[in-house]
């Protein structure tokens, strides 16, 4: 119950440095929306989603064996403040992603430092590390995934060329289907990408994850 706990803490923490990443990109690329709406900090309760940031993590903590996952609000910006707005988008919502990948870099350092001990306050910082990674491993795959209105889908529109413009379009944040679609593979498809997952938690703690 207690790595539960710490799972979703984690979670709301690791979620809301992944929306600060884009709003400090974004002013950094000329637009103030992020930070005039007062999200540029990393105070919570400025950026929880009362289902994906309390609620859901909460209910998958209770499954046995379940994955803890959820999301923070996404933070706004405006695209007509950025000089490319389509290169722009792609770079603010890379920083998400990016931010957990450190983040996961970083206590995957501190996994391999606190490992072999059979017990005590290493041992638990070990245990503890390894979530931080899981869960931060688990937010930058995801997010890449390309589908709308996930992250990867704008930083692939930036990367087709302009002859793709059909599925430029289709990538579009106002996709209407996009949602449905992310829904789809969440229920379906998720088993797509837990080899990659599992492939990247071993690269930083250098044990498997399943």
């Amino acid at each position: 119950m207690t790595t539960a706990i710490f799972g979703v803490i984690i979670l709301i923490f690791s979620a809301v440095i992944h929306e600060v990443s884009h709003g400090f990109i974004a002013d950094k690329l000329g637009d103030p929306t992020a930070r005039l709406s007062g999200r540029l900090t990393l105070n919570p309760l400025k950026h929880l989603d009362p289902f994906g940031s309390v609620i859901l993590p909460i209910l998958l903590s209770l499954i046995p064996g379940g994955i803890i996952f959820g999301w923070a609000k996404p933070v706004p910006y405006n695209p007509y403040n950025l000089k490319n707005p389509e290169k722009g988008a792609a770079m603010i919502a890379a920083a998400g992603p990016l931010s957990n990948f450190a983040l996961a870099l970083v206590f995957g350092i501190v996994f391999r430092l606190t490992a072999g001990f059979g017990q005590g306050v290493w041992y638990n910082l070990n245990a503890f590390a390894g979530v931080i990674v899981a869960i931060n491993v688990l937010l930058g795959v995801f997010n890449l995934v390309p589908i709308p209105p996930l992250d990867g889908a704008k930083v692939l529109t930036a990367a087709l060329p302009n002859s793709a413009w059909k599925v430029k379009r289709f990538l579009a944040e106002n996709n209407p289907y996009g949602w449905f679609i992310l829904i789809g593979f969440i229920f379906f498809g998720f088993s797509i990408i837990t080899p990659v997952i599992s492939f990247i938690f071993r690269i930083f703690t250098g044990v498997s994850l399943y």
